[in-house]
């Protein structure tokens, strides 16, 4: 069979079988009267050979020797090959991410464009102090690769780094929501933290609906830090959390702090205040009422006051103490 005839069964090019022959991959077994390469069925046999290893990703040196060395075991081999397949993989999927994000974010000319890619550059950076320069020389009006500072945000154990993670995934307003929604699941208790410590620092309505929905999250770390978040954006549903977070001291001085903030309104004024003589009612220990006292410090209006007076007669000598303290300074404003 003749080289044009080879190639077009084969699917080789002629160029490429007279490169084959150069190499002595493959030599045809004659040639012709006019000198003519004619191919025998064994060589047609060998191309075939050769192409499949091709198809493997194996080098025409080592196609060569895989074929002509008798002792050639190709174990060590396709294990290289593999792992070198693997990482090639690696590779295009982790440029295909970044051409997705860089997209995603809908740059309007090369200058955005350079722009995020420099954030994705730090952001892969091993240096803390790296990744945190990267966040912060965002500019307020960049456009945002949100799903690439979600992941960062999520993932970012320096505690310096992600607070500059969170303020530059607050700039995007919105954007992130739904992603840090999903954080807030995850079966990660520090994933689940920083998602919401990152919904915190959103100041939008939307946030706010997420943070009202996390006071029922199965973590109660989660819950809790929604409950102090929104005691700070001024939000009742709060209170129940809070008070339980006194009662139970767990961070029961910041949960005060926002008691006191929501308390600024005279309706929940009472209400806090009912809620924590309803607590202090049912307080067998002294621990427990000290914390209470407290929290009613700054509380106004008649039922703290009143609570207050009664405590200041407590079998406790400290809540006696403090309960007669805080009325003192309550005439005293």
């Amino acid at each position: 069979m003749l080289i044009g005839e080879v190639a077009r069964r084969s699917g080789v090019s002629a160029r490429m079988l007279r490169h084959y022959e150069a190499l002595g991959l493959v030599r045809p077994t004659g040639r012709t009267g006019s000198g003519y390469r004619e191919y025998a069925d064994e060589d047609i046999r060998r191309i075939f050979h050769i192409e499949s290893l091709r198809s493997l990703g194996l080098s025409l040196r080592e196609v060569r020797r895989a074929l002509d060395d008798p002792g050639f075991t190709p174990a060590a081999l396709v294990d290289d090959l593999i792992r070198q397949t693997r990482d090639r993989i690696a590779a295009e999927t982790d440029l295909l991410t970044r051409l997705r994000r860089v997209g995603a974010a809908e740059p309007a000319d090369w200058s955005e464009v350079l722009q995020i890619v420099a954030l994705l550059q730090g952001l892969r950076s091993d240096r803390a102090g790296e990744r945190q320069r990267a966040a912060l020389a965002l500019p307020r009006a960049a456009v945002m690769p949100v799903e690439a500072l979600v992941e960062a945000v999520l993932s970012e154990e320096d505690p310096n780094v992600a607070g500059a993670l969170r303020w530059a995934l607050a700039q995007s307003g919105d954007g992130g929501l739904a992603l840090l929604a999903e954080g807030l699941d995850a079966p990660t208790a520090e994933v689940r933290r920083r998602a919401v410590e990152a919904i915190a620092e959103i100041p939008s309505d939307a946030a706010t609906v997420l943070l009202r929905d996390a006071l029922a999250n199965a973590d109660l770390a989660v819950g809790r830090y929604a409950a102090l978040a929104l005691g700070a954006r001024g939000v009742a549903d709060a209170v129940p959390t809070l008070v339980d977070m006194v009662v139970e001291e767990a961070g029961d001085v910041d949960a005060a702090d926002a008691l006191s903030v929501l308390a600024g309104e005279a309706a929940l004024a009472q209400q806090i205040a009912v809620r924590l003589v309803g607590r202090l009612d049912a307080a067998g220990d002294a621990a427990t009422r000290r914390r209470l006292v407290g929290a009613l410090a700054d509380i106004p209006g008649n039922t703290a006051a009143q609570a207050l007076a009664d405590l200041s007669a407590d079998a406790d000598p400290v809540v006696a103490h403090t309960a007669a303290h805080l009325l003192r300074l309550r005439a005293a404003r």
